[in-house]
């Protein structure tokens, strides 16, 4: 199931990276330096479980450099790379240590749900997307408060779960996909819910980083398509 899921994997890459090259060569776009140097910074805590969504759009906010209706959809298609070369590397390194069952659900799950969210915020009033986004970082500040703190939890040592939380833990990831569309990242969540179930919080990462990876994937495809996202800042996040 693991070689099945990284065969997937490498598909999805090929599949985005020839649609995002082709759609830049298209419209002739060029990388935006400052999004070249914040998809450096914000990918590098990313690969440590912090997450990328959370800054990003702090940042996007704070320097005014994408419209508020257009930040999830450009965030999305230009961390869903950095996603990618990071569930590779803990594919490779961990896969072999989880429960397949549970980490191919949890990852289709959140594929579906990404899939499921596009229509959602391509249609959504601006005012929605401002909310869900604040509300996405309001979460992550709390998040960041109790992991400096010592709040955070400290997981277990399981590499599966039992049957009742692995279909919660199903369910809840497919509801991460959905919001990943809005700007809410599912790295955090999925760490906090698979710690607190018991998980060694070590093997939730190729968990989180292959659910995002392939979300992403589907999700950023059709955001392409659609075109409704800054494409400079999506090729300064993705080569950053």
């Amino acid at each position: 199931m693991v070689y099945a899921l990284l065969a997937l994997l490498s598909l999805a890459i090929f599949a985005y990276g020839f649609l995002l090259v082709r759609a830049a060569i298209a419209k002739r776009v060029a990388p935006g330096i400052e999004a070249l140097a914040l998809g450096a910074v914000v990918n590098f805590f990313d690969t440590l479980g912090i997450g990328s969504f959370a800054t990003t759009t702090a940042w996007f906010k704070f320097r005014r450099m994408v419209p508020d209706r257009l930040i999830p959809q450009t965030m999305l298609c230009g961390l869903t790379p950095p996603a990618m070369t990071e569930s590779i590397v803990y594919m490779i390194g961990l896969a072999v240590l989880v429960d397949p069952v549970l980490l191919v659900s949890c990852v289709i799950a959140v594929f579906v749900g990404g899939l499921v969210g596009v229509p959602l915020v391509t249609r959504a009033r601006v005012w929605v997307v401002q909310m869900i986004v604040t509300i996405g970082l309001l979460i992550a500040a709390i998040v960041y408060a109790m992991q400096n703190l010592d709040l955070f939890p400290g997981g277990g040592t399981a590499n599966s779960l039992p049957p009742g939380l692995m279909i919660v833990a199903i369910i809840a990831n497919f509801g991460f996909g959905i919001l990943a569309n809005f700007g809410v990242g599912n790295y955090a969540p999925t760490l906090v819910m698979l710690s607190l179930m018991g998980m060694n919080p070590l093997l939730c990462f190729p968990i989180m980083a292959t659910g995002a990876s392939l979300m992403g994937a589907g999700s950023s495809i059709q955001h392409l398509r659609i075109g409704k996202v800054d494409l400079k800042i999506v090729l300064g996040l993705a080569i950053g």
